[in-house]
């Protein structure tokens, strides 16, 4: 017998695969409501997160449909949909590795930005401003406040990778995760955020600028993994 390629498979691919086969077999039917997502992880001995992020990839594969003031509830697939599960970069893990190289790089910015620097930066959240305004996610004033706090290191590869994890923000998994928890009450508070991150920047103390970067990512992390939208409306 012929090896076979070993295959890494993240957390939540781990808990979609077991639950799909739950509802393959019959153990949730077409049209059944799912246990609460709290149940599943004490079931699945696992985080709520990680939970949430098999239902997400579910959702976009088109197992499962979240319905306000109810719940999740199982539907018949697409086939299409359904014969290319989703294999993303988890959105909470990518966050995670934002939050330990990002707190450090404000960190950094406040000893080494020029005055003309710290405008870029009050410059990329004046454009998330006018975005918001607009009725657009600022997703492109965002990526360059987050990139433009990168150069202060001028280092390419700080550079490079902070531009990229950000663009996982753009996989299936993670759009989807942000139509049901992102926002014009999110993104103004991230907007707010952005202006703590600059003006603690500014003083060029940077405790200051490591805890508000630290602040600002904590509390996106809290956004997404607030009480489902359907749960809170039941």
């Amino acid at each position: 017998m012929p090896l076979q390629v070993v295959e890494s498979r993240r957390l939540y691919r781990q808990i979609a695969d077991q639950l799909r086969g739950l509802i393959d077999g019959g153990e949730y039917a077409i049209g059944a409501r799912l246990p609460p997502e709290r149940d599943l992880a004490l079931q699945l001995g696992v985080s709520r997160p990680s939970v949430r992020e098999a239902l997400i990839a579910l959702e976009v594969e088109g197992r499962v449909e979240v319905r306000m003031g109810s719940g999740i509830y199982v539907r018949r697939p697409d086939a299409a949909a359904a014969a290319k599960p989703v294999l993303a970069e988890s959105p909470l893990d990518t966050l995670h590795a934002r939050q330990l190289i990002e707190r450090e790089l404000a960190a950094y910015a406040a000893e080494h930005m020029n005055d003309a620097q710290i405008a870029g930066l009050n410059a990329a959240v004046d454009a998330m401003q006018r975005e918001f305004d607009a009725g657009i996610a600022p997703m492109a004033g965002d990526k360059l406040f987050h990139v433009r706090i990168a150069e202060a290191s001028d280092n390419s590869v700080l550079i490079r990778l902070v531009g990229e994890l950000f663009d996982e923000r753009q996989n299936p998994l993670s759009r989807q995760l942000d139509s049901h928890f992102q926002n014009d009450r999110s993104w103004q508070a991230t907007i707010a955020e952005h202006r703590a991150v600059v003006a603690a920047i500014a003083s060029r103390t940077p405790d200051a600028a490591r805890r508000a970067m630290a602040d600002h990512l904590a509390a996106v992390h809290e956004r997404l993994t607030a009480q489902w939208p359907a749960e809170a409306a039941a």
